[in-house]
């Protein structure tokens, strides 16, 4: 019997390429487990490979079912986009991103951006969430995300990478604090305190950064607390819980009582980027890189 591939089929195989487990991906189907059976069945003598490996109590996917589970969540990803974009084109609406974002973006970069798409496309719809490196990165590479501020070393696998703004790091103090900028010397001179700082799963790499700079400075740090929140760090700064080390631009947008040293003389530096998916078709997407042109 011929068969033709249709949406039904892909959704069925996505589901039960999900599970492993015919029961429970006909009842997230909502159809009962001998016609997922049949559908998986006519899949597989339309393409006439075998998609999955059944056992008496097991499910899993061939090499060819892992291709075709790649590909599946690629096309279902399409076509839900465009079902949102083309909802959103009926609503008026030019386009809708969602874009994520580090706490640092906020502070001049991503704000001036904004309000340039906002400027020239009013009826944009923009979505921001705030969300660690890591996080991003995975929604990006699922197109989930059109955009992401980040701060990584390395040009990750699969999304494009534009930097905007490299910086130097700044030492965090309470107001009370002894050391001021004029009798400030080295940062050797903090070995002994408690350091607040941005999580490992803030950045792994933002974090590997941060613990060079004690490396050059010949002693490990006493981490006694960590966040993936600018402000959670100042406040824990300003009730004498550590001192901390972020980058320079966060000293604005913040009314804490804390001081800043600029480390303006150490070699490391950190970067803000822009992160994408080339795959995304987004069609707010190139709108949004045209303004970044006018901004960089």
């Amino acid at each position: 019997m011929n068969y033709q591939t249709e949406l039904r089929h892909l959704l069925y195989f996505k589901t039960l390429a999900e599970e492993l487990h015919f029961r429970k991906a006909a009842e997230r189907l909502f159809i009962s487990q001998p016609g997922l059976t049949r559908q998986i069945k006519q899949l597989e003598e339309i393409y006439q490979v075998k998609l999955f490996d059944r056992g008496k109590r097991f499910v899993r996917l061939t090499e060819a079912g892992q291709y075709m589970k790649t590909e599946v969540d690629t096309i279902l990803q399409q076509i839900w986009q465009m079902e949102e974009q083309l909802m959103k084109i009926g609503e008026g609406k030019q386009a809708s991103l969602r874009i994520g974002f580090i706490g640092s973006a906020v502070q001049g970069v991503l704000p001036e951006i904004l309000l340039k798409i906002k400027q020239l496309f009013p009826l944009m719809e923009i979505t921001l969430q705030e969300l660690s490196n890591e996080i991003q990165l995975d929604l990006l590479s699922k197109n989930e995300l059109e955009f992401g501020f980040v701060r990584i070393n390395n040009n990750p696998k699969n999304l494009r990478l534009k930097p905007l703004l490299t910086e130097h790091f700044s030492l965090v103090l309470p107001n009370n604090h002894p050391i001021q900028s004029d009798n400030f010397t080295s940062l050797e001179a903090f070995k002994n305190e408690s350091f607040i700082l941005f999580s490992k799963d803030y950045s792994s790499t933002y974090y590997e950064l941060v613990m060079s700079i004690f490396e050059d400075h010949n002693f490990t740090p006493n981490v006694a607390l960590r966040s993936v929140n600018a402000l959670s760090i100042f406040n824990l700064v300003a009730q004498g819980l550590g001192v901390a080390i972020v980058p320079t631009s966060l000293k604005k947008g913040y009314e804490i009582a804390v001081k800043f040293i600029e480390l303006d003389t150490l070699p490391q530096r950190t970067t803000l980027s822009l992160a994408w998916n080339e795959t995304n078709r987004n069609i707010g997407m190139p709108l949004f890189l045209d303004v970044l042109k006018q901004y960089t």
